[in-house]
């Protein structure tokens, strides 16, 4: 079954998004952090891609990649699928590490690309766990001492006019408006095909049948695919407000 294909970037550049499976953490310490990275970075060195940005939050991670030959999915697969086997054989866990499909967006404007940068450097001071200049896991810190490790900052500090412009740009007033866009509503015939993506070999019927945390984690991760409340209702039988609270 087709999946809706994703909007290409002319420009290369994409916003990428990929969270854990029904709000699980993605890391639990620093060699979690370590280890995905260097999965990213050998990846993107293999496809021919570049990071020019990262920040890693605990249950989720955003990405600023650049693109030019079509093998976004390739290196976001590779990475996703090589980090969940380490994670599970590491941490005893069974199952689905990541949610099912990545978001990405594309880049198109100069402007938006300096705010996106920001935007993800910028995640951790949003949920109020520390500035991003004493964020760790993020490529402020690449950006801040001119040394690139896992990102090419080479553009964007060219952009900005070295590292005192882009830490000036860092602190300067918000994100300009800049935003991860949500997905448009889907037609109920998308609606369909995409929960039969997302569920697989179960009926769509059978997700009320199953106990608590698989269903609502089967819940998150439709609803994440961007079917509405009420299309998950048709499809399963689930009252909205116990699609509306699963996590």
């Amino acid at each position: 079954m087709p999946r809706i294909a994703r909007a290409k970037a002319e420009s290369g550049f994409y916003h990428v998004i990929a969270k854990g499976s029904g709000g699980q953490n993605l890391f639990e310490c620093d060699e979690d952090y370590l280890a995905f990275l260097s999965y990213l970075s050998k990846n993107c060195e293999k496809l021919s891609a570049l990071v020019r940005a990262y920040c890693l939050m605990t249950n989720h991670v955003h990405l600023l990649l650049e693109d030019h030959d079509d093998r976004l999915s390739e290196v976001m697969k590779a990475t996703i699928t090589s980090y969940a086997l380490r994670f599970n054989s590491r941490a005893g866990h069974i199952g689905h590490v990541f949610q099912q499909r990545f978001k990405s967006q594309p880049i198109e404007d100069e402007g938006y690309l300096l705010q996106a940068v920001r935007y993800i450097h910028n995640n951790p001071a949003k949920a109020g766990v520390c500035p991003a200049s004493e964020y760790r896991w993020s490529s402020f810190h690449e950006y801040a001492s001119g040394v690139s490790a896992v990102a090419d900052t080479s553009l964007i500090l060219d952009m900005c006019g070295g590292v005192d412009g882009f830490l000036d740009f860092s602190v300067a007033a918000e994100d300009g408006g800049y935003r991860f866009a949500q997905r448009s509503r889907i037609s109920e015939a998308q609606a369909r095909e995409v929960a039969g993506q997302v569920l697989g070999k179960i009926a769509p019927t059978d997700v009320k049948t199953l106990g608590r945390e698989s269903r609502d984690a089967l819940l998150f991760d439709l609803k994440d695919a961007g079917l509405s409340a009420r299309q998950i209702s048709r499809l399963t039988g689930i009252g909205q407000n116990t699609i509306a609270r699963a996590r």
